[in-house]
Parts: C-alpha cells; sequence; structure tokens
C-alpha cells in the first residue's frame, strides 16, 4: 500500500524505469507466462512421477488373486437381473450378493428436489457392503465404488465392474491381513447418487440446502482415506483410462495416481491418461506437440470444474480418489483376472497406509501419466499473467497522481500577486473583503472546487458495490427465470437462457445511459477493476489452474488495452470486444464453436438448432451443479467475473473530453522524461 499512497513513491529510478516501459514490460510478461506454461510440457522442464509416500510399498505382494469363474457367473446372473430392470438399480439380487458373500449389508435412499422448474422430486437406492477389517478396529476404511448403468441408459455399461468388484470382495473377505474396512459401493444415477451417498456419510450438505435429500445412514465404517471408481465396459479389457479431474478442478494426491499406474504396468495392462498412451519421441518438436496436447486436454476438463468420474465427488471430503475405466480393444484381451490383480495391489498398499496421503502433491498438471509439472513451475506463468495488470494499475495510478500535482502547481502559479517596494512577491492582493465578504468567497471556492474535482470517489465507489450486487443478484435470478418460462409453457433451459438473455442485454444497455464523471474517475474505476481482476486469477491459480488461464489469456489484452478514447472506431472497436467477452455471450460462442466442428457436415439450420439446444443446456447443468453438488464455475462467473465486465464495460462508454486527453498526454511525456 506505500506505493499508493507515499507521494514520494515515483521517484525512485526503478519506478522511472518501469513509468517508461511498462507497456513493453507488460507485453513481455503476457507473452512470457503463456509461453512458458506451453513449455512445461517438454520433457527437460517436467519431471518424472515417483512415490513420496513409501509405506505404500506397491507391488512387493505376491498376487494371489486367481478366480476367472466367479466374476463371470455374477455376469451372466447381473444381466439376467437387469433385463428385469430396465431403468432402475436390481438392489435385491445385489442385497442377496452382497449378505452371500458376508458382508454388513445396507441401503441408502435419497431424494432430489429439483431446483429448477416445477417442484419435481426424483428418488433413487444405493446398495453397499462393508467388510469389517480383521486386524483394526474400523477406525479406517477405503472405498471401491461402481455407478449402476441400467440397460436403458445412454452411458456404456458398467455390468462387468460390478461383477469384477463382488468377486474380489468374495476374496478379500477370506483374507486377514485387512487392517482397514473396506467399502463396496453400488450407487444408482451417476454422480446424484455418489454425492447423496457422501453427504449421509458425513452428515453433511455440500449444495443448496434443501436441493438434495441425501437420508440416512445405518451403517457406517472408519474414516474413509481412499476410494477407487471402477467402471469397466467389457468382460475383455485392451486398455485402462485413468481419471483424475474432480469437483472445481481439484485432483487427488499424486502417489495415488502413481499407484494406478504401477499396478497396470505390474501387471502389463495398456494404461492412459485422457486416452492417451505414454509415448516417447526422438524428435524433440514431435515429443513436446504429443505431451503439450495431452497436458491441454488435461487443462480443458479441469477448466470446467465439472467431475470426469464418481471420483471428483471424493476430493471436498479430503478423500483421495481416481476412476479406472476399462475399454475393449482389438490388439489386447486382458480378463477378470489381470483386473482382479490390480485391485488386489492397489488395496494391499492402500492397506498399509498410517496415514492420510500427503506426501506428495495435490496441485499438478500431467504431460503424460508418467510425468508431472509441479505447483513451484506453473504457478509462476500465471503470476506473470497477473503481474501485466497490476503494473498496468500501478502506472496508472502515478500518471493520475502526477496530473494531480501538475494541477496544484499550474493554480498556485495563476494565483493573482503584488510586488511590494522592496520588490519581494507578497501573497496578499490588493482587493480588501470584509469578513462577510469573504465567507461567501469561500463557500463559492470551495463549492467550485468540488465541482471540479477530478475523482469521484463516491461514484467510483457506488459503480463498484453496484456491478457486484448486480452479479449476486443474476446468480440468484435463474430458479425465478425458470418458474415464470413453466408457467407460460417454457422449457426450463428456454425459460433460463432467454431470461439471462434478457438481463445481459440491459446490463449491456443501461450503462449506456448513465452520466459519467470525469476521465480521472474513469482511470481510478479502472484501477479498481484491474487490481480485482489481477486479484481473482491469482485466487482461482490456486486451486484451479487451467480455469486461471483460460480466463487470464482470454481477458488480460483487453483489459490492458482498453482506455477512453474519443475515436468512434476504436471505441467501436472495444465495445464490440468486451460485448463478445461477456461470460454469457462467450459461453454461447464457445459451444457454437465447438458444435460447428463437430457436426460440420450437417446441415446449417440442424447446426444451429443443435448449438442452441447444446448452449441452453450447459447453461442450465451448471446452474444446477451448483445447487447440487457445489459446482463454483457459475458462481464465480455471475459474481465476480460478470461484475468485473461491468466495471470495463461501464469505462467503455466514457468519451473524454480533447483538453483531458491532452493533459494525459503531457503528463505521460512528463513522466518518461
Amino acid at each position: 500500500m506505500g506505493l499508493l499512497t507515499d507521494p514520494s513513491a515515483g521517484q525512485s529510478k526503478i519506478i522511472k524505469i518501469l513509468m517508461k516501459y511498462y507497456s513493453k514490460l507488460c507485453i513481455i510478461l503476457y507473452l512470457g507466462g503463456i509461453i512458458a506454461f506451453c513449455v512445461l510440457a517438454y520433457r527437460p522442464f517436467n519431471s518424472e512421477t515417483y512415490f513420496s509416500e513409501n509405506a505404500l510399498l506397491p507391488g512387493l505382494v505376491r498376487s494371489e488373486y486367481r478366480d476367472g469363474n466367479t466374476p463371470h457367473t455374477y455376469y451372466r446372473e447381473l444381466l439376467d437381473e437387469m433385463e428385469k430392470y430396465e431403468s432402475k438399480l436390481p438392489y435385491s439380487w445385489l442385497l442377496a450378493k452382497f449378505k452371500q458373500i458376508g458382508l454388513d449389508t445396507y441401503t441408502h435412499n435419497f431424494t432430489l428436489n429439483y431446483p429448477l422448474g416445477k417442484s419435481q422430486k426424483f428418488t433413487g437406492k444405493n446398495v453397499y457392503g462393508i467388510l469389517r477389517a480383521a486386524r483394526a478396529a474400523s477406525t479406517e476404511s477405503v472405498v471401491l465404488s461402481v455407478p449402476y448403468r441400467p440397460p436403458l441408459s445412454i452411458h456404456e455399461t458398467t455390468a462387468p465392474a460390478i461383477a469384477i468388484m463382488l468377486a474380489f470382495a468374495k476374496f478379500a473377505n477370506k483374507e486377514k491381513y485387512w487392517a482397514k474396512d473396506i467399502i463396496f459401493l453400488v450407487t444408482e444415477h451417476e454422480q446424484l447418487g455418489m454425492q447423496a451417498w457422501l453427504e449421509a456419510y458425513h452428515g453433511i450438505s455440500g449444495g443448496k440446502e434443501g436441493t438434495l435429500n441425501a437420508g440416512d445412514m445405518r451403517g457406517r465404517a472408519g474414516a474413509i482415506q481412499a476410494a477407487i471408481n471402477l467402471e469397466l465396459h467389457s468382460i475383455e479389457i485392451g486398455e485402462i483410462d485413468i481419471k483424475i479431474e474432480g469437483l472445481n478442478g481439484q485432483l487427488p494426491n499424486l502417489d495415488l495416481f502413481n499407484l494406478a499406474t504401477r499396478m497396470c504396468a505390474k501387471e502389463g495392462v495398456s494404461h492412459t491418461f485422457k486416452n492417451r498412451i505414454p509415448r516417447r519421441y526422438t524428435d524433440p518438436l514431435k515429443d513436446w506437440k504429443y505431451t503439450f496436447q495431452t497436458m491441454l486436454s488435461m487443462v480443458a476438463t479441469q477448466a470446467t470444474g465439472i467431475p470426469n468420474g464418481n471420483h471428483g465427488l471424493f476430493y471436498r471430503f479430503g478423500i483421495q480418489a481416481l476412476t479406472l475405466e476399462g475399454f475393449a480393444n482389438s490388439k489386447d484381451r486382458l480378463g477378470f483376472i489381470t483386473i482382479g490383480r490390480i485391485l488386489e495391489g492397489t488395496f494391499r498398499s492402500l492397506n498399509n497406509l498410517l496415514e492420510r496421503f500427503h506426501q506428495s502433491f495435490f496441485f499438478y498438471l500431467l504431460p503424460s501419466s508418467d510425468r508431472y509439472v509441479s505447483i513451484g513451475l506453473y504457478i509462476p506463468t500465471i503470476a506473470a499473467l497477473a503481474a501485466t495488470l497490476f503494473i498496468k494499475a500501478y502506472a496508472k495510478w502515478c500518471l493520475l497522481h502526477d496530473e494531480e500535482e501538475n494541477k496544484e502547481n499550474k493554480d498556485e502559479l495563476d494565483k493573482p500577486q503584488t510586488i511590494d517596494e522592496t520588490g519581494d512577491h507578497n501573497p496578499i492582493t490588493r482587493e480588501s473583503f470584509t469578513l462577510k465578504q469573504w465567507e461567501e468567497k469561500l463557500k463559492t471556492d470551495t463549492t467550485q472546487l468540488n465541482q471540479k474535482s477530478k475523482v469521484h470517489l463516491g461514484h467510483i465507489c457506488a459503480v463498484f458495490v453496484i456491478s457486484h450486487l448486480v452479479g449476486f443478484g443474476l446468480k440468484e435470478l435463474p430458479t425465478y427465470f425458470a418458474k415464470i418460462g413453466v408457467q407460460y409453457g417454457y422449457t426450463t433451459e428456454s425459460s433460463i437462457y432467454i431470461g439471462l438473455a434478457l438481463s445481459t442485454f440491459l446490463i449491456i444497455l443501461i450503462p449506456i445511459f448513465v452520466k459519467k464523471p470525469s476521465y480521472s474517475s474513469m482511470i481510478v474505476l479502472d484501477i479498481f477493476a484491474l487490481l480485482e481482476m489481477g486479484n481473482l486469477l491469482i485466487c482461482i491459480a490456486m486451486y484451479n489452474i487451467s480455469l486461471a488461464m483460460f480466463c487470464g489469456v482470454l481477458y488480460i489484452p483487453f483489459a490492458l488495452l482498453l482506455s477512453p478514447t474519443r475515436c468512434r472506431l476504436c471505441s467501436i472497436v472495444q465495445k464490440t470486444c468486451w460485448i463478445l467477452l461477456h461470460p454469457f455471450v462467450l459461453a454461447t460462442i464457445t459451444v457454437f464453436t465447438y458444435t460447428f466442428f463437430v457436426f460440420w457436415n450437417e446441415l446449417v439450420d440442424q447446426i444451429l438448432y443443435k448449438a442452441l439446444s447444446a448452449t441452453q443446456q450447459a447453461i442450465m447443468f451448471s446452474i444446477v451443479d451448483s445447487m447440487v453438488y457445489g459446482n463454483w464455475l457459475f458462481s464465480v462467473a455471475c459474481t465476480i467475473m460478470t461484475s468485473n465486465w461491468i466495471c470495463f464495460w461501464y469505462m467503455c462508454q466514457y468519451r473524454p473530453m480533447i483538453e483531458e486527453i491532452t493533459k494525459k498526454t503531457e503528463t505521460s511525456k512528463q513522466k518518461v522524461d
């Protein structure tokens, strides 16, 4: 704060150099940050993965699982049961199998009160069995979960995963070396069932109160240390893809990911990350391109904040988890025995843990399944991007401060003075006033000074506060949009989209007719907006580097170049760019562009219809995710990004006077000299 309050702060040589070259420095930092982030995928700039937790002892035990007939039997029986329950979970059959194995078996009921549109209720049921540890007092546990997908589901079947889970439970129940409880969980309705089970297990609510009724849980195990979510789509697996991205961009401890890759490699199973096998090319450019594409795929998934599997919901509760998704492959055909050995090795390593995962990284990027980029390497890249905003804000503050000083000096020189007989300047004029005249003159001068004051701090604060109140209001409005739209026969997604579109139009339109203060006031508002955006990027990067990089790369150039201007063409270009950067408009453009690339060979009207439907559903799902799971994306877009955007848009509407631009130019030249 000393730089912003000390009048002599701008007199040092470093500050003078900064003021002279700050524009070039911002360009260098912006481009350098982007280039450095891309270069991190190059092998010399990242590291090979390794185990930090020695207690895991991965792969040191001899695999004992050799039963290939039992999972096939379970699989055939499950297929018969699935024909009877085309859209529901065959919980009676699962309960019978869990009890037959010897597990403590329970069911868990939950209800979703749909938060948008009509008051609808959806019910679901989870089934789980607990294998009590023979060598401990049920103080710790691990989870093996499978999402059940009925025949009518649009997703690929997970029946083979349930079959191998039951077979592994039967195998594990015979062993006496377990020091942790093992929970075998089958969830209904994908992530909704998992979220309800976790909330009921821990007795808390993660989303909007009253939306998801998690219900009560009759049986519990110890504190959950780790979880493996299993999704097998065929009884013969060719490769296993490891998924790690979780809610709001959280990631599991890197040791757990390394454990999964080590177990797959030990059993000879081809493992992938983002469906890309680890490759190494002799050509450095080709090798960087391959790893960069893998890392970019992870960035795209993490930036959305949406879990790509049931594992992503565990992180909020301090539980490390990942998903093993198995696919059929024409080259390799590995059966249930291999998958059973992978599960055995993984859970026996987790059984060795003496405490929670804490040794390895929680914040990282993966250019490959055997390489990682730590937080210490990627944070400087986003810091470089954010630094451009802070430098620009400080430069504007110094220029504004110098302009005020120049005005004060000029006013002092313009004061009338008299010269006495000795030749000295006499600050007292020859005019004489009575006491009453002096009081009237003081009041008049004070009024004129306030009117000519260049920084209307009250107006600026009002704009800043109102913009954030609008953002908070925009976050709450979709619920009312849905209720109003349903009354007139519109679908929920259409009602929300139309409501947000009208809100966006009003947000764009209203600042045009609001009276603007002086040019200096706009500069102060710009400083506030730049500082807010810089702090926003740093805060998001500590949690979700991918989202921070996406916002920084997209918004920073336009925020740096924004300046009130009298040039009509420049003003039109600025306004057009900022309209396109509105979060609602940007989301629409992104989904439309993606739809055009995917369905490029179809008719234009069909593509437009699909793009509009996809956009409406994407926005609606982001709102539902925020209410049910606690996803931050929609909340951040409304309360912070939109509010910050309003400040910049408000500045776009100001057209400075020629005298103000002239003073700015003169002040800049004096500062550089």
